[in-house]
């Protein structure tokens, strides 16, 4: 017999002693069949309005005396039968009331823990723990735990992913980080004012909604379609004013360390040697001040934003951080494509370029807003060419480089000769890359 709140281990070692969430856990949960209702009035606003109608307000008072204690008691069971477990090589998470489900997470396949507090969350002390896990698109999370006992979960959690044994993880803490830059809040909100996103939907609306007034003379068309614009517009500025405000990137043993958010806080981890792709973006009205911003494509991850700012030569030494022998080519260092892939792609042509080192394999593209993608050799999975009809005409071709987070990165628009030679030369160099790479660990 096992004592209430332990698992019994059928491999004969000890019992693994289970844990429950935080105790507000089921006021989130209790709006589960709140939410239901309010899905269906969303869906049918109609039939909502109709069936509100004919309730009096002795059945309204009925029903909320009904769906108040029913949605009390689903958030309170929920909980009460949700339990995980830490054991020696891997995370269970059991739930369910009729139907069971315990879902086993592999510790050696955990690539990143996000700790992250919506604005409730951390009035209430509490905060979710979201697991990165190989192999799964969706984040597995455990919310919500006390704030305290989040970090020290994931510490334990990666401490024990990175090899150490299970008696000294929970010793071992949270990994020490140094800070690296922090982007100020004046710089990100004159950033966002210069991104051509917001100043787009704000034009398209004064264009657009007049000319609907004119041809309707319906205000309500026009709110339908203006404020829709308008969200668009706000999304792009304040919706990631909001998201990226206090970004701060710190460095530590087990991966690079991103916090930010004004009122939903999110505590990230960039895993090392996950990283297959970093983009470096430069809008348009970026550059007289010099600032990009860095994105990421990692394997096993959702996370995708490294810098949502910074100075050029910052970022750069930032890149190098993320890809160790990886240096930015210089712009002098980019081949365009000939003059007869005009006819292929006119005006934009230009934009194009390609530079190849003995780290990384480096494509630029656009003119307006210009991506400057790198993935170093040993990330690459597979090469392929592509010419079409119209692209055989003029003698160029399309290069694709396949990484490991399912991202392709394409050197458009080269001349044939030079795109044959370079899938050959690609394939070399990345299978050198991957025999001379050093082993993705945590915590190295």
């Amino acid at each position: 017999m096992t004592a209430p709140g332990v698992q019994e281990d059928v491999t004969g070692r000890p019992p693994v002693a289970e844990r429950r969430l935080h105790p507000v856990t089921p006021l989130r949960r209790a709006w589960a069949p709140v939410a239901v209702l309010m899905g269906w009035a969303v869906h049918d606003p109609d039939g909502a309005q109709r069936q509100l109608t004919r309730l009096t307000t002795t059945t309204l008072l009925v029903g909320l005396g009904v769906l108040i204690p029913a949605a009390a008691l689903y958030g309170f069971l929920s909980w009460w039968f949700t339990h995980f477990a830490v054991t020696d090589s891997e995370l269970r998470v059991r739930t369910g009331l009729l139907f069971r489900r315990t879902a086993h997470i592999r510790l050696e396949r955990i690539q990143a823990i996000d700790v992250t507090q919506p604005l409730l969350a951390r009035v209430a002390g509490v905060a979710k723990l979201k697991l990165d896990v190989i192999g799964t698109d969706k984040k597995d999370e455990l919310a919500f735990l006390g704030a305290g006992e989040a970090r020290a979960l994931r510490a334990e959690l990666l401490a024990r992913a990175a090899g150490f044994a299970p008696e000294t993880a929970h010793e071992v803490g949270e990994a020490p980080s140094q800070r690296m830059l922090r982007v100020p809040p004046g710089v990100l909100a004159v950033s966002l004012l210069l991104t051509g996103a917001t100043w787009g939907w704000l034009l398209v609306a004064a264009v657009a909604l007049p000319l609907l007034w004119t041809a309707t003379h319906s205000l309500w068309t026009v709110l339908a379609a203006g404020v829709p614009m308008l969200g668009a517009a706000g999304a792009s500025s304040v919706g990631r004013f909001v998201a990226e405000y206090d970004w701060t990137l710190g460095e530590s043993p087990d991966g690079l360390r991103i916090d930010h958010g004004l009122l939903d806080r999110a505590h990230e981890t960039v895993p090392p040697g996950r990283v297959q792709t970093v983009r470096l973006v430069e809008p348009l009205l970026w550059r007289r001040r010099g600032w990009v911003r860095v994105e990421l494509d990692v394997a096993g991850s959702s996370n995708s934003l490294l810098l949502p700012v910074a100075p050029r030569a910052m970022a750069e030494s930032v890149v190098a951080r993320v890809l160790p022998g990886v240096t930015v080519p210089p712009p002098e260092a980019f081949s365009r494509p000939p003059r007869g892939a005009r006819w292929c792609v006119p005006v934009w042509w230009r934009g194009y370029g390609l530079a190849v080192t003995d780290a990384v394999f480096a494509a630029r593209r656009g003119l307006l807003r210009r991506s400057l993608s790198l993935v170093p050799h040993a990330k690459v999975q597979s090469v392929r060419l592509a010419q079409g009809p119209w692209q055989r005409a003029h003698g160029v071709a399309d290069v694709h480089v396949d990484t490991g987070a399912n991202g392709t990165v394409t050197a458009r628009l080269r001349p044939a000769g030079e795109a044959a030679a370079l899938l050959r030369a690609q394939a070399e160099r990345s299978r050198t890359g991957r025999r001379d790479a050093l082993p993705d660990r945590w915590m190295a």
